[in-house]
């Protein structure tokens, strides 16, 4: 027998040492990976794709008109011929329902758009340049964020009128603010990185650097931020519309229907129910996912 053969080779093998135990991923199919396994942020995705679905198709489904008055069938409680009941104009709740999902989701996209666009282009200016730029850029942002912005929100809708396009721009001139000091943070901790010198040393001008280096490494952040601005958006909305700044009749969002069925509530509870729990339903989504996609992208909790 062979000296070789009464010895047994404990740990790895030197040929084993290099070989890759796992392929490696990049750092987006990392993060959805990580992201996948939040089950409570799973069961936000599936709750906001099926409300942006019914948002699209429910007004169809039922076969009534959102604005159309009915009196003789005012005040019906969920039944077959009205899944959600009628109000007390003898409306479809259900269709109303869905139809005021498509305002109220589309003012709170629309809204946190405008947010990204502005605040990145803001904030990224402002720390890529630096200096007596971010100087001036940041301290006219900071007399926006000083001034109330329910206040500022009301004063437009009473000035300019109850509409979509007058609460989105209401919604968005002060909006922008809280995303353009995340987007400066991150432009100033990125800016002196290695990569984005050497872009410099070879030429390229801010522009470039802006949109190839600096804005795709801040991408963590401005998600996360701009899913949260949707749902704030989605209930400033639905405040507003409560309290009778919102939009005008027979138009229909989730605050009108809520604001026209508190009074209904002790007899008709169906008429407020079904708004709020759907505007419920809205925000929880988007703060679940902003969450799952904050733990997603933290390199802490990268294995």
């Amino acid at each position: 027998m062979e000296t070789k053969d009464l010895f047994k080779v404990v740990g790895t093998q030197s040929e084993d040492a290099e070989k890759i135990s796992k392929p490696s991923l990049s750092f987006w199919k990392d993060v959805f990976y990580r992201f996948r396994k939040n089950k409570l942020a799973m069961v936000g995705v599936v709750i906001l794709i099926l409300l942006i679905i019914m948002a699209i198709f429910g007004p169809m489904i039922s076969g009534y008109d959102y604005a159309t008055n009915n009196l003789s069938n005012k005040n019906q409680s969920p039944s077959s011929e009205h899944w959600f009941g009628t109000d007390d104009l003898g409306r479809d709740v259900f269709t109303r329902t869905w139809e005021g999902a498509r305002i109220s989701i589309f003012i709170g996209l629309a809204a946190a758009l405008i947010d990204l666009t502005i605040g990145v282009f803001w904030g990224g200016i402002a720390g890529f340049k630096g200096g007596r730029v971010d100087e001036l850029m940041m301290r006219t942002a900071d007399v926006l964020y000083g001034i109330p912005y329910l206040l500022l929100v009301i004063l437009l809708m009473v000035v300019l009128g109850s509409s979509v396009g007058t609460m989105i721009l209401a919604m968005s001139i002060t909006g922008w603010v809280n995303m353009s000091r995340i987007v400066r943070g991150q432009v100033l901790s990125l800016k002196g990185q290695e990569y984005v010198l050497a872009a410099r040393t070879l030429g390229a001008g801010t522009s470039r650097i802006m949109a190839k280096h600096l804005i795709p490494n801040a991408m963590g952040p401005i998600l996360v931020t701009m899913t949260l601005t949707i749902p704030s958006a989605i209930f400033t909305e639905a405040f507003l519309s409560f309290l009778g700044l919102g939009l005008t009749p027979p138009l229909a969002s989730w605050g009108t229907m809520a604001s026209d069925g508190l009074p209904a509530l002790r007899y008709y509870p169906w008429r407020l129910f079904f708004p709020a729990t759907f505007i419920c339903l809205t925000i929880f989504a988007f703060n679940v996912i902003g969450d799952g996609l904050r733990d997603a992208l933290d390199p802490r909790l990268r294995k």
